[in-house]
């Protein structure tokens, strides 16, 4: 009898689900490391809104951007299942929620940051370097064919041409257009009409983002859930499943670990490029 009445007390109790959305958003990840995309999070997603009983669910954010693709695949896709399962979603920023980041923040119906947290960078960048002289220095001829005159734009191994600039710049404003679009339409009214410019590219500290309307509170999450919830709240982990070796697996997991030595090192220095441009 006592089996029961545990099982009812616990069904009871309030609870969210929470996911995780953590790290430099990347159109894929590597069997080392997951890449923070919508095909990485959306068995996530779809597991923390199927789940009965919740009084919401929570997106916790610690992202300095990247893809604006899967920035705004993975806000469109938490819409979507929010509307479907009507569940509120509650996004808590920690070190920072800037540029992809904020994106994925200003998918939910509420946003708290840290006082200290980084938040916005509202903006498109583009980074690379050119290499022409360095060729020339060292004798190597770069030969390229294409069939299409604007195939080859932005080559790093050939001086830059103002008119590849300026296509780059065009894509730019209209991918800005559309995260100023989706900025507007989620946090509405309850952006400052006074202040700085909010869609140039800066970014703020939690304290000045709630001033501007770009978060709605400061807090830290679990003293904000306890306080809308109750402190007898659950808060259930969305993890991904752990993955399982299996024979003769190891062998082709180093093959494969030693091939992508020079590609890990590059994902890192891109993901150092990302929190250096904030400060972190």
């Amino acid at each position: 009898m006592a089996r029961w009445r545990f099982k009812f007390w616990q069904k009871n109790r309030p609870r969210v689900a929470l996911v995780r959305l953590h790290g430099v958003i990347s159109p894929a990840g590597s069997p080392l490391r997951r890449g923070l995309n919508l095909e990485a999070v959306e068995p996530l997603l779809k597991k923390a809104f199927r789940m009965k009983g919740t009084e919401a669910v929570v997106l916790s954010v610690n992202s300095p951007g990247g893809s604006p693709v899967q920035s705004a695949l993975i806000g469109t896709r938490i819409r979507q299942l929010a509307r479907k399962h009507d569940r509120p979603v509650l996004a808590f920023c920690e070190d920072a929620a800037a540029s992809g980041g904020y994106w994925l923040a200003a998918s939910a119906d509420e946003i708290y940051a840290h006082a200290s947290s980084i938040i916005g960078s509202i903006g498109v960048i583009s980074a690379g370097f050119g290499f022409p002289e360095a060729l020339a220095k060292i004798g190597v001829e770069r030969r390229v064919y294409t069939a299409g005159e604007s195939k080859s734009i932005l080559d790093p191994f050939q001086p830059e041409k103002s008119e590849d600039v300026a296509r780059l710049k065009n894509l730019q404003e209209d991918i800005h257009r559309q995260f100023i679009d989706w900025v507007q339409q989620r946090r509405g009214s309850r952006l400052a009409e006074d202040g700085p410019p909010l869609f140039d590219g800066s970014f703020w500290t939690g304290r000045q983002a709630a001033e501007l309307g770009l978060v709605d509170k400061l807090g830290a999450m679990h003293s904000v859930l306890e306080e809308k919830f109750g402190d007898q709240l659950d808060i259930v982990s969305i993890t991904p499943r752990k993955r399982f070796g299996l024979p003769g697996m190891a062998a082709e997991m180093r093959a494969e670990t030693a091939g992508r030595a020079a590609e890990s090192l590059l994902a890192s220095a891109e993901q150092r490029f990302w929190w250096a441009r904030l400060g972190l």
